[in-house]
C-alpha cells in the first residue's frame, strides 16, 4: 500500500544527483500510479503523493539560496549546505540556534544574522518550517499516528505539531492528511452535510 518514509538525510543524499536524478525518481512515480490507478487506487495515490512531495522539496531547496550570499553578508554555499544537512539530519532532535552556530564556528548573533540573510527567515522558523515540512511527507507516504509523527519530527508532543502545523498550512494535520489521501473521502463528507441541512 504505502511505501516506508526515507529519512531526510537520504532525502537530502537523493537530490544531490540534480535535476536528472529528480526527474527520474518522478517518471518511475508517475509510471507507477498510471499503472495501478485502475487496480489499486491507494498504491496509485500513494505515488502521486510521494511525487508531489519530491517536487516540493526540490523547489524549496532551489529557492532556499543562491551563491551570493555571502557578497551579502550571508552565509557561503558550502554552510548553506552544511546547516541544512545538519538540521534534516537531527530533525527528531531538539536543535538550539547555538548547536547550529556551533556546527559552522560562528557566535550566535553572527549565524542569526547570516542565515536570515541567506534564508530569509530566523533559524527558529525555518527550524519549524522544515519539521512541519518533514510531518507532511511522513503523513503523506506512511500510516504512522500523528502522535509519532511529531516525536519523529522533534516536535514536543502531537499539540506543539498541530499548532505548528495550523500556524503554517493554516488546518489541522488530521484534516490535511485526510484531503491529500483520500479525496474521495472528502466529497463524501460534504455531501453528507448537505444532506443534513436538506440540501441537494
Amino acid at each position: 500500500m504505502y511505501s516506508a518514509p526515507i529519512s531526510p538525510l537520504q532525502a537530502e543524499v537523493s537530490y544531490l544527483g540534480g535535476v536528472n536524478d529528480l526527474a527520474l525518481s518522478l517518471i518511475k512515480l508517475l509510471e507507477t500510479a498510471s499503472r495501478e490507478v485502475d487496480t489499486d487506487r491507494a498504491a496509485a495515490k500513494a505515488s502521486i503523493a510521494q511525487a508531489s512531495s519530491l517536487l516540493q522539496v526540490q523547489v524549496e531547496r532551489t529557492a532556499a539560496g543562491s551563491p551570493n550570499n555571502r557578497a551579502l553578508g550571508g552565509l557561503t554555499t558550502w554552510q548553506i549546505h552544511r546547516i541544512s544537512t545538519f538540521v534534516d539530519k537531527h530533525l527528531e532532535q531538539p536543535i538550539r540556534v547555538e548547536d547550529m552556530g556551533q556546527v559552522l564556528c560562528l557566535s550566535v548573533s553572527y549565524f542569526s544574522r547570516a542565515f536570515r540573510r541567506s534564508f530569509g527567515e530566523a533559524p527558529h522558523a525555518y527550524l519549524m518550517r522544515r519539521r512541519v515540512n518533514w510531518a507532511r511527507h511522513l503523513m503523506l507516504t506512511s500510516d504512522m499516528a500523528l502522535s509519532e509523527v511529531a516525536q519523529a519530527c522533534g516536535f514536543a508532543d502531537q499539540a506543539h505539531l498541530c499548532r505548528q502545523f495550523r500556524q503554517r498550512i493554516g488546518a489541522s494535520p488530521a484534516s490535511w492528511r485526510r484531503e491529500r489521501r483520500d479525496p474521495d473521502a472528502q466529497l463524501t463528507e460534504r455531501n453528507i452535510g448537505r444532506q443534513e441541512n436538506g440540501q441537494s
